[in-house]
């Protein structure tokens, strides 16, 4: 796992119950083969970071980056590398194959995920952001996929998590014009969960992501299950699932531990710690 005092363009760091993913590859925070492997990976590390029964779990996951911008997207020397090489279809296929596998790791993770975007989020960085439980935005934030300027399709899951957010029509209008889009509009078609003043903006994402490190992770975990089971495949599969993914909670010390506290302490003054 990479640490803070690691000159990585990818590390995490760790902020009590919560798992940091940094970006930080200055000055643009562009994803190039480095950031690619390095997302590959930190996502992996959080795997056994956020596994349940871990002494030292992190309990929420908060993906941030720094200097001024979040991204400006990718270094397109990559693709061109990829284009002009031996098998560029090939090739491609299994770039979108790896980088898609990483998304969807970091979407199914077992503890609630925030993305933070404080500028700028394009293209790469926009996708995995998607791939998050809660996208936070600052007012000043906008996001594109502008994959169109190199003849492109965004393909790290971004146009079918846009779809599953904002509607397929939002959708395939947010890729096909490539613009950038303010974090106010996102907000009001459901892409970004909320807009929160620039004035202090990473610490009200820190202070977020620790909120929901507070709660009951083994219950956000189901959650998480509920959610993407009734979006993928109808209310009734979530239905259908729904007693054997909430049941076993009721045999966790985190249930008997908030119950107990609410019938002592009554609403409003409960106490919940848990795992």
């Amino acid at each position: 796992m990479t640490d803070a005092g690691s000159a990585a363009p990818v590390r995490i760091e760790r902020d009590g119950d919560v798992a940091v993913l940094v970006l930080d590859r200055p000055p643009l925070n562009l994803f190039d083969e480095s950031v690619f492997a390095g997302f590959e990976a930190a996502v992996a590390d959080l795997v056994a970071l956020t596994a349940p029964g871990r002494p030292d779990r992190a309990r929420a996951v908060l993906l941030e980056a720094r200097g001024k911008v979040v991204s400006a997207g990718v270094d397109v020397t990559a693709f061109r590398d990829i284009a002009e090489g031996p098998d560029p279809g090939q090739r491609g296929t299994a770039l979108w194959a790896r980088l898609l596998r990483t998304a969807q790791t970091l979407e199914d993770l077992p503890v609630p995920t925030v993305f933070a975007a404080h500028g700028l989020t394009l293209t790469a960085a926009f996708e995995l952001a998607l791939a998050c439980d809660v996208l936070l935005a600052a007012e000043r934030a906008s996001f594109g996929l502008v994959e169109i300027v190199v003849g492109l399709t965004p393909s790290i899951g971004g146009p079918q998590r846009l779809a599953e957010r904002a509607g397929p029509a939002r959708a395939k209008e947010l890729v096909f014009t490539g613009e950038r889009y303010p974090a106010a509009v996102l907000e009001r078609w459901d892409v970004v969960n909320r807009v929160l003043p620039d004035e202090g903006f990473a610490e009200a994402a820190r202070e977020y992501a620790h909120r929901v490190a507070a709660g009951p992770t083994l219950a956000h975990a189901a959650t998480k299950r509920l959610v993407t089971t009734a979006v993928r495949h109808g209310v009734r599969a979530a239905d259908e699932i729904t007693p054997q993914v909430s049941g076993p909670l009721f045999d966790t010390a985190d249930l008997r531990g908030a119950v107990a506290s609410f019938l002592d302490d009554g609403p409003g003054k409960a106490t919940y710690s848990g795992r």
